[in-house]
């Protein structure tokens, strides 16, 4: 799968990701400094499922205008981002095909995924 990191997106997740075969572009080494706005661009325009810690982005995807991209909102706490990395590779070998189009929430233990329509939530 191809997937876009934000730049506040524990690059944990990253070499996870990498090495499982994904394909990850991340925002701090493309586009550093970039608004919430231009990622989600960046994102739509390159086919990639987001990968954030930002909630701005929940505001932006359903209460905004923008398309369809697909989100992974990671909530982590400090004493569980030990197991950050192998929690985001299993939940898109797991759930992968839910991903595009949707709006995730990941965190310890559990995941919700709302999917969208361009129109907004469904």
């Amino acid at each position: 799968m191809r997937f876009l990191a934000d730049e506040g997106c524990d690059f944990a997740v990253v070499r996870a990701l990498r090495a499982a075969g994904h394909e990850v572009t991340t925002v701090r080494e493309t586009s550093p400094g970039a608004t919430d706005d231009v990622v989600i661009r960046l994102a739509e325009s390159d086919a990639r499922i987001l990968l954030t810690e930002d909630k701005d982005f929940g505001r932006l995807v359903f209460a905004g205008t923008r398309g369809p991209v697909g989100v992974v909102l990671i909530r982590f706490p400090a004493g569980a981002r030990s197991t950050l990395g192998p929690t985001v590779t299993q939940l898109v070998k797991q759930q992968g095909g839910k991903l595009p189009g949707a709006f995730a929430v990941l965190q310890p233990g559990r995941v919700r995924i709302v999917p969208r329509t361009a129109g907004g939530a469904s």
